[in-house]
């Protein structure tokens, strides 16, 4: 196991970055949930249907395009955004059984 002192210290600046990315990643994620949490209560109330397939579309698009200018790899950022939309869709289903 390694011992914080044997750590290089580029090594240990560039890990304290990646962990605060991660918890502001999380918190970003807990955030976007909550939105979509009211958009899912929205739409069990209106008896919309949980998934809107044209807006996904539109969503992954502009991500990738967005991935691309940032130099990410929009395959990546596909993966992820239908990752996340699949269980936000779940969470809605769960809202529209509830209702």
């Amino acid at each position: 196991m390694e011992q914080a002192q044997d750590i290089p210290e580029g090594l240990r600046t560039a890990r304290e970055s990646i962990d605060n990315i991660d918890a502001a990643l999380i918190h970003i994620l807990a955030e976007r949930f909550r939105c979509t949490k009211q958009v899912g209560k929205l739409k069990a109330e209106l008896g919309l249907p949980a998934s809107d397939p044209g807006r996904e579309e539109r969503q992954i698009a502009r991500l990738k395009t967005l991935a691309e200018e940032s130099g990410l790899d929009p395959v990546f950022a596909e993966k992820f955004l239908k990752f996340i939309v699949t269980e936000v869709i779940r969470h809605h289903e769960e809202f529209a059984e509830n209702k």
